[in-house]
């Protein structure tokens, strides 16, 4: 009985140890959370130096990890395995990100940097009165393409895509809406359509443009186009940038007809543990040095007018990457769809890539 009595207590000391060092982690969690900050970006999409220097200035470590997809973050935030602090949205994601109630509403007064960014890019129908989020970079779909391997197409116009000389010579990103879109764009409609006989136009347009299609490809679209692997890739002006950086010889064009408008915007996801860090961090990259630096470093279009007084001025004025806003009023943003019409243009989108032999 005694050593029964001894046991039993032994199983007792040992049970409260545990406890206590399942509490001490716990409390140990939550103070790391004020200390860290958890980043969830798209890839090679912001300079790693000003990871560095929030680090230097505000004592936060930072965790960066990185998605290759808007539908993919949605989901990993959703499952909430991971306390993600800031995530990199695009406009129509952030709609459906509202709808699920996964975003923080943001405090403004913890971001005075955000009267740096051009007015046009704020208040805008994915987001009124940016209560959930803040511009990051902005850009658009269009063609990049090598002029001394196209003869005298210019793609000032969709069609030229289809031009006989251009067989098995483009490429093409691989994104649902933004190749459907393309065809839509290319008959005069919507690239948000939800009409099912201007969806189906489209498709059928797209499929009589396989003879001139090479590969539907993702990143590595930019390595073929340096080396002049293609004469021509649909692709976003920020990817285009790179390649063009990379070979002087390629151009970069919006068709006339239109095409998407695009923007990414951070905002705070409600796994967040550290929301005042947050907060500190969006202010950051507002301001004036590092909206410039992370501009000069991505390549993509920044919505920052301080940080545009700060960069080199031939790109800041080069229209290719900062159209008017003359030019703008001919693009679109993405809206979401809805998941059945979401659906549909996948499933036409892989109707167009199964006719590509």
């Amino acid at each position: 009985m005694k050593q029964l009595i001894q046991a039993t207590i032994a199983i007792l000391v040992v049970s409260a140890l545990l406890m206590y060092a399942a509490d001490a982690m716990s409390a140990g969690g939550g103070k790391s959370g004020k200390d860290t900050l958890t980043i969830f970006n798209w890839g090679e999409y912001i300079d790693p130096d000003l990871l560095k220097q929030f680090e230097k200035e505000t004592g936060i470590h930072v965790i960066y990890e990185t998605f290759d997809s808007n539908e993919a973050m949605m989901t990993k935030i959703q499952q909430g395995g991971t306390a993600y602090d800031i995530a990199v949205p695009s406009e129509y994601m952030i709609e459906k990100m509202k709808e699920e109630d996964l975003l923080i509403p943001l405090d403004k007064t913890k971001i005075p940097n955000i009267k740096n960014i051009d007015p046009y890019f704020l208040d805008l129908p994915f987001d009124d009165n940016n209560k959930y989020s803040v511009p990051y970079f902005w850009g658009t779909v269009g063609i990049v393409y090598n002029p001394s391997l196209v003869g005298d197409l210019d793609f000032s116009s969709w069609e030229d895509l289809w031009d006989s000389s251009l067989k098995r010579k483009v490429f093409l990103v691989d994104g649902a809406r933004e190749v459907i879109g393309m065809g839509l764009n290319s008959l005069g409609y919507s690239l948000n359509s939800l009409e099912d006989s201007e969806l189906r136009q489209a498709t059928d347009k797209l499929i009589t443009l396989a003879p001139n299609v090479k590969a539907i490809i993702g990143d590595e679209i930019t390595p073929l186009m340096i080396n002049n692997e293609a004469a021509v890739a649909l692709t976003w002006s920020g990817q285009a940038a790179d390649m063009m950086y990379e070979n002087e010889e390629l151009d970069f064009a919006v068709p006339e007809e239109g095409s998407n408008l695009w923007f990414d915007n951070m905002v705070i996801p409600k796994t967040s543990k550290n929301i005042d860090g947050a907060h500190a961090f969006i202010n950051f990259m507002l301001d004036a040095d590092s909206s410039a630096a992370n501009a000069d470093y991505v390549g993509y279009s920044t919505p920052n007018t301080a940080a545009m007084d700060l960069m080199d001025e031939e790109v800041v004025t080069d229209e290719r990457y900062y159209p008017s806003e003359e030019q703008r009023d001919t693009l679109e943003v993405y809206k979401n769809l809805g998941p059945d019409y979401l659906g549909k243009y996948n499933e036409l989108f892989l109707e167009f890539k199964m006719s590509i032999r």
